[in-house]
């Protein structure tokens, strides 16, 4: 949605790395915000954008208006998305749906006519946002007659020198909350030192409340279905969301608990 730093510059690079041509798209999209959330003040910086995709390797940057993605106006486009049938991953218990219920219908109805219109081969998005990867890919697999052969590629999460996962939103942080925001990546290392998932969630929800964030979730799931574990032995992905004032972080990792 723009405001590029190095995460994203990292996702071109890596998408160059497979040849052909490497298009970026940059949209913010109106569909998949509540009325009370960021959109007007979403950072739009699109002369800076266009420097760093072409200095990371895009041949081509798609800058369309709601026009263009949305030809049957905006509102008719949101009502297309609450009718759209999501993948159960969008609904998974305990994370997005707690607080952005209406979050990946406009997510899905982007990201499909964005690749209906572009047609890649390959679409690298990041794993920093970990469930919105988990349902495109879905979303791409229950609908192959659509979007054909596109692989769904993850891209590692890239951090500051701190440990805070980058992120547009980030530019909105005061010096006083950057720091608060460090609670966040400490979260997820103290999930990491726990025996069990009931303490791992437990010390993450306390890490993020001892750092003054508004905790929205602290969680531990099934790394590929996101459910709640039931048996040991799978893989366990920690995820967490939590807000400072108007700005709301989110942040993951894979995660082993030690033995009990």
């Amino acid at each position: 949605m723009g405001a590029l730093h190095a995460g994203h510059e990292a996702l071109i690079r890596q998408a160059s790395g497979h040849g052909g041509t490497t298009v970026v798209s940059l949209f913010v999209n109106p569909t998949q915000f509540a009325e009370n959330e960021d959109f007007d003040e979403y950072p739009r910086t699109l002369a800076d954008d266009l420097e760093r995709a072409e200095a990371a390797g895009a041949q081509v940057v798609f800058t369309p208006s709601c026009e263009e993605i949305y030809p049957e106006g905006q509102r008719a486009a949101q009502a297309a998305a609450e009718r759209l049938s999501l993948p159960d991953l969008a609904t998974s218990p305990g994370l997005e749906e707690l607080t952005r219920p209406h979050f990946f219908a406009g997510v899905c109805l982007v990201v499909g006519r964005l690749l209906d219109m572009i047609e890649p081969d390959r679409c690298i998005f990041g794993e920093k946002d970990y469930q919105q990867l988990l349902v495109i890919r879905s979303m791409v697999e229950e609908r192959r007659n659509r979007f054909g052969n596109v692989v769904i590629e993850a891209s590692p999460t890239v951090r500051a020198p701190d440990g805070l996962a980058l992120s547009s939103r980030n530019a909105y942080l005061s010096p006083e909350q950057r720091v608060m925001a460090l609670g966040i990546p400490k979260a997820l290392d103290v999930a990491g030192s726990c025996t069990s998932i009931d303490e791992a969630q437990v010390m993450m929800r306390q890490t993020l409340v001892e750092h003054q964030l508004d905790v929205e979730y602290a969680a531990i799931r099934h790394a590929e279905q996101l459910a709640p574990p039931k048996e040991p032995g799978i893989p366990l992905r920690a995820l967490v969301a939590a807000r400072l004032g108007g700005i709301r972080l989110i942040d993951n990792c894979a995660i082993e608990l030690g033995s009990e």
